[in-house]
């Protein structure tokens, strides 16, 4: 029997991205954010994304995910092609296989910590997952604030419960967009030994946004954005590390770029 268009193709990259390119009209002029970029993810892969702001780092990620339309190129994610498919297709798709932590947390005010970390398990129609998010946030050491609100905990612990909520439906593929950005140093450490932790136990692949070189050097490969194209895209040493054949770019055109938050 045939795949649906919203099936992942079996021995596929899980990202799959092939000469992609987006602009923005402005006015009279057209601003390119990115350039023909291509790059495969293979499973349980760790990849940083780096460079500096305006290089379309968080573009990306979000074309990535499905969250936005590339104006050239294409984006598997999983095996699916994510051009064909509708908005609502492709939000099944990232409920089905992927993980989102953003900088800002994004937790509803409204639910307490252990009803945020359900939300996703609970737009998928599943039942019985309050053990499973019990047991996650006492993972990342919130057994104790399970009934507190997003206002009644530091942002450390707001994103520790973001974190949790990113692996409540085991996901194939996690995207981090500076998760440590609004945090301290010593917050900032803790939350990516606990990124690590839950990605090495889940066996996930990750994907991370990052200004921290640091916390890039973590992973088994750096790709790093200048103008909208890939300069580089070198594996890190990091032991396990799965890596791709270097992609070749060609010479980058100078031109106005600018970058779009994906949060919404």
């Amino acid at each position: 029997m045939p795949l649906q268009q919203d099936e992942p193709r079996p021995g596929a990259p899980v990202l799959r991205v092939h000469r992609l390119t987006k602009t923005y009209a402005s006015g009279a002029r057209t601003l390119t954010v990115l350039r023909d970029v291509s790059f495969d993810v293979a499973e349980g892969e760790t990849c940083a994304i780096v460079g500096p702001s305006g290089s379309g780092k968080t573009t990306l990620l979000g074309l990535c995910a499905g969250l936005d339309d590339p104006t050239d190129g294409s984006v598997e994610l999983c095996g699916i092609d994510l051009g064909p498919l509708s908005e609502d297709a492709r939000a099944e798709v990232r409920n089905r296989y992927v993980g989102f932590v953003f900088q800002t947390f994004q937790l509803i005010p409204t639910l307490t910590a252990l009803e945020n970390v359900m939300v996703p398990a609970e737009l998928r129609g599943e039942t019985g997952v309050l053990d499973h998010a019990r047991a996650l946030l006492e993972q990342v050491g919130l057994g104790d604030r399970l009934d507190h609100y997003p206002a009644q905990l530091s942002g450390g612990e707001q994103q520790r419960v973001a974190l949790a909520r990113a692996f409540i439906n085991r996901p194939t593929i996690l995207f981090a967009d500076e998760p440590t950005g609004n945090l301290d140093d010593e917050t900032g450490t803790a939350i990516e030994r606990l990124i690590f932790d839950l990605n090495r136990a889940a066996g996930t692949t990750l994907v991370i946004v990052t200004h921290d070189l640091d916390l890039a050097r973590r992973t088994g490969r750096i790709i790093r954005l200048k103008g909208g194209r890939v300069v580089s895209d070198e594996p890190t040493g990091v032991p396990g590390a799965v890596q791709d054949e270097p992609v070749e770019e060609g010479p980058v055109e100078e031109g106005p770029v600018e970058e779009r938050s994906v949060a919404s």
